[in-house]
């Protein structure tokens, strides 16, 4: 991920090896999220998300669902994680690695 010069000193890792962020109300292009990149981004922007803020109250699965339908492809399942990473993160969780949420995705895909 790109830093904005004057951001950087906000962007140094933490006890989970993630990169710290700005707070989430400094927070306003999709590329500063944690576990987004340029791709990552393409993908929100094509399901109609073009601010962090959009995400909050937002269902990674539909979100998913949404991107195989928009792009005409299935996607990998980890998309899931790292979609729940940002809802999660941008509705006040700490930022984690999108596999932390692999688990809980497989249980949710599991459980229908």
């Amino acid at each position: 991920m790109r830093l904005p010069a004057q951001a950087a000193d906000h962007y140094q890792n933490d006890e989970n090896n993630m990169p710290k962020y700005l707070e989430r109300d400094a927070v306003v292009k999709l590329e500063d999220l944690p576990n987004i990149g340029k791709a990552g981004a393409a993908d929100l922007r094509c399901i109609g998300i073009l601010q962090p803020a959009q995400l909050i109250g937002k269902s990674p699965l539909q979100m998913y669902e949404a991107l195989c339908v928009a792009t005409g492809a299935r996607h990998d399942p980890c998309v899931i994680d790292v979609f729940m990473s940002v809802v999660r993160y941008m509705e006040g969780a700490e930022p984690l690695p999108w596999w932390s949420y692999t688990a809980e995705r497989k249980r949710l895909l599991k459980s229908g």
